[in-house]
């Protein structure tokens, strides 16, 4: 079985660091927020368990080593505004998808950017992945941007393929692939 350690890593304004139990707050404050989570499948957490009950998932892939999950942390403050992870690995294939939020006071700082490309690099150059997917509501375009401006390219579009707060929504699915990723750095 391969496995995957969640390390800390450092970028210019954020550390991205394994999530604590004294993050519940935090991670509460992201989740629980309708903007933040309007295009995901599950509806505003609604009380810390929920964050607590995360922040358990995420220690017991961390012991089991089977994702590879970051708390963003604001350099300057140590604040933690959000998350990325990279889940469902499929060793053989050397590919897995990424999910990531930021709390929707810090939007439009180039945090999310930041913080996905300290991640993909590490999971293209340290764990060695070939291949990395995304998929995202077509009417998410802050989410679309980040996507394409880390290289993804769109490769399907999935009609009603997620029930979302009451209704049918579509997927727009992405792909990265280390060649693409290397090519972006070499430019």
């Amino acid at each position: 079985m391969s496995s995957y350690p969640t390390p800390t890593l450092t970028t210019k304004r954020l550390t991205l660091r394994p999530l604590a139990p004294d993050d519940a707050a935090d991670l509460f404050a992201v989740f629980s927020d309708p903007a933040v989570v309007r295009y995901w499948s599950a509806e505003p957490w609604t009380s810390i368990a929920f964050a607590e009950n995360a922040i358990a998932r995420a220690l017991d892939g961390y012991r089991e080593q089977s994702e590879v999950r970051f708390g963003i942390e604001l350099a300057e403050t140590g604040a933690m505004v959000g998350t990325v992870n990279l889940h469902h690995f499929f060793p053989q294939n050397r590919r897995c998808e990424l999910g990531y939020a930021l709390g929707s006071p810090h939007w439009g700082k180039g945090y999310a950017t930041e913080a996905l490309q300290a991640a993909l690099d590490y999971g293209f150059h340290e764990l060695r992945l070939n291949r990395v997917e995304a998929d995202i509501d077509p009417r998410n375009g802050a989410s679309a941007a980040v996507l394409e401006r880390m290289g993804f390219r769109k490769e399907g579009y999935m009609p009603e393929r997620w029930f979302v707060h009451g209704e049918m929504a579509d997927t727009i699915n992405y792909g990265l692939l280390r060649r693409y990723w290397d090519a972006r750095e070499r430019t």
